[in-house]
């Protein structure tokens, strides 16, 4: 399906693989995974033929396809969320209206029909309607032109698009970015079931637990391979370093007590021989590289909040709407001290607004917000870094948040997400928004409020960012309520899941694994397809 052969690519003076290798055969999984940087997308543009290597081979099988879902989607111009999704071309399109118009007894009418089945026509529509239907399009938004929708929405149809076609070697970089929880657990069921074969970047570990069946990391500018989903990848990492360590320091000790031969009989002419044997035998010796230890958490203690009143924080008879979309009619909810809510439910069902409502940032249109008198609440969204001085470096935003703090620890805590070494230097006002976004995260944790408020905050964190915050966020003693796709995080911080739907908040009180049990989220029939 996809050999890559004694590849070498550096970037910048930086070598990020060299003399590397992998082989996707049909069918197979393949998680490719490693440190931001490491050089993940640009292996991507290689095999797509975006960017060239500077030695080695990408040989693809000839007679397969291979589809790439790009981060970005460009300018949907006219067509409908169906046409993307169905990959309509001009052709297509004259086809179809040859057959609008024409007699259905004329040549030309047979033609196009013809020419329609060999496109698989007829199985093309239903299709891409069940696919849009389980990425949360509905009924309705089929016909509508796609620049109506947002950025993310537009990609979705990309997905689908791709998930018609049905590619032999599908490639996805942070396919997940853009779903809501509904949407991706129905993806991930999809992708269990896919026929071809897979190559995904994400920094979900549950999605990659539930889909793939390899891990390829890239690792000191090798590609390193290990059998098995991320979870059982990250214990053969530790058990590979175990080895690797173990074989260095045999070989160090060996060569010790070589050398310690040599220096001893050096001088002694009846062991000539054995002292230049053991000279060369020094020097043939391929000497082992010292392993580098896997990237572990910094674990790290933050201060923790003053106690808040028992209730938090409540919402009595509130009314939300925008324009005729009515969101909330009489809502009333109340969070008590030490409640740990995750808001779960489709896109654009307010989820977001009910956590604007309950920061402050927005108000509802009637009804009341009650806020404890010792109330302290801290609002994160990946959108508002407000909070941020613009003539701060970042380490000077830290240590100033965290009351004084030592910068050496600010510089480690940094570092667990993803702030290394003179980045820490850098301005506020020339960081991009992903890095003003960590920023406040990691602002919140050094300085934590008694109620948190987070609106997706592991978006722009890798994998060991993410677990660094999971870390922090256990030991937190304050009221926790987020928003989340990330399954993995979900299940190991939710108490409490809140589905919203329809102006309706349902509470169940027990963790994700509870709420689905319980609620039915997502019974067999919401995975056909």
């Amino acid at each position: 399906m996809l050999t890559i052969k004694k590849m070498t690519k550096s970037m910048g003076g930086r070598i990020l693989f060299e003399d590397s290798e992998m082989t996707i055969n049909w069918g197979e999984r393949v998680a490719l995974v490693g440190p931001n940087g490491a050089g993940k997308s640009t292996l991507f543009k290689i095999i797509l033929g975006e960017e060239e290597a500077d030695h080695g081979t990408v040989d693809k099988d000839d007679y397969g396809m291979v589809g790439y879902l790009a981060q970005e989607a460009g300018n949907p111009g006219e067509a409908s969320i169906l046409e993307i999704a169905m990959g309509i071309s001009e052709e297509f399109r004259e086809i179809l209206e040859t057959m609008r118009v024409a007699s259905n007894s004329s040549e030309e009418f047979g033609k196009a029909q013809d020419r329609f089945e060999e496109l698989n026509g007829y199985q093309l529509e239903p299709k891409a309607k069940k696919i849009l239907a389980g990425l949360g399009y509905s009924q309705e938004d089929f016909s509508r032109p796609a620049n109506m929708f947002s950025g993310g929405w537009i990609m979705r149809a990309h997905l689908a698009r791709l998930l018609v076609e049905e590619p032999d070697l599908l490639m996805l970089d942070e396919p997940t970015n853009h779903l809501d929880l509904n949407s991706l657990m129905w993806f991930q069921r999809y992708l269990q079931q896919y026929p071809g074969a897979l190559l995904i970047i994400s920094h979900d570990r549950a999605f990659m637990d539930g889909v793939v069946e390899k891990v390829y990391e890239i690792e000191e500018q090798k590609f390193i391979p290990y059998e098995g989903n991320y979870s059982r990848y990250l214990v053969q990492k530790d058990e590979r370093y175990d080895q690797q360590l173990k074989a260095f320091l045999n070989q160090k000790k060996e060569i010790a007590r070589i050398q310690e031969f040599i220096d001893k009989f050096r001088s002694v002419g009846s062991k000539a021989s054995q002292v230049q044997s053991r000279v060369k035998m020094i020097e043939k010796m391929e000497r082992l590289p010292k392993p580098r230890k896997p990237r572990k958490l910094f674990h790290f203690h933050f201060p923790q909040p003053p106690r808040s009143t028992q209730r938090v924080i409540s919402l009595e008879n509130v009314d939300k709407a925008y324009g005729d979309n009515v969101l909330y009619k009489n809502l009333d909810i109340f969070i008590e001290r030490g409640d740990r809510i995750v808001l779960v439910g489709p896109n654009g069902a307010g989820k977001s607004t009910l956590m604007k409502m309950l920061a402050g940032v927005e108000k509802g249109d009637a009804g009341k917000r009650n806020v404890g008198t010792t109330t302290r609440i801290g609002y994160f969204s990946q959108h508002r870094a407000a909070t941020l001085n613009e003539d701060n470096t970042v380490i000077e935003e830290v240590v100033e948040a965290g009351g004084g703090m030592r910068e050496e620890e600010a510089r480690a805590i940094l570092g667990s997400f993803l702030f290394k070494k003179d980045d820490v230097r850098k301005r506020v006002k020339i960081l991009s928004g992903g890095e003003k976004s960590r920023l406040s995260l990691v602002k919140f944790l050094v300085n934590p409020p008694n109620l948190l408020l987070m609106d997706e905050p592991t978006t722009h964190l890798d994998l060991t960012s993410i677990e660094a915050l999971v870390s922090a966020l256990k030991s937190y003693e304050g009221t926790l309520v987020f928003i989340s796709h990330d399954v993995h995080f979900i299940r190991s911080l939710a108490e409490q899941t809140w589905h919203i739907e329809g102006g309706e908040v349902k509470k169940y009180a027990g963790d994700y694994d509870y709420y689905l049990q319980k609620s039915g989220a997502f019974g067999d029939d919401f995975f056909d397809v």
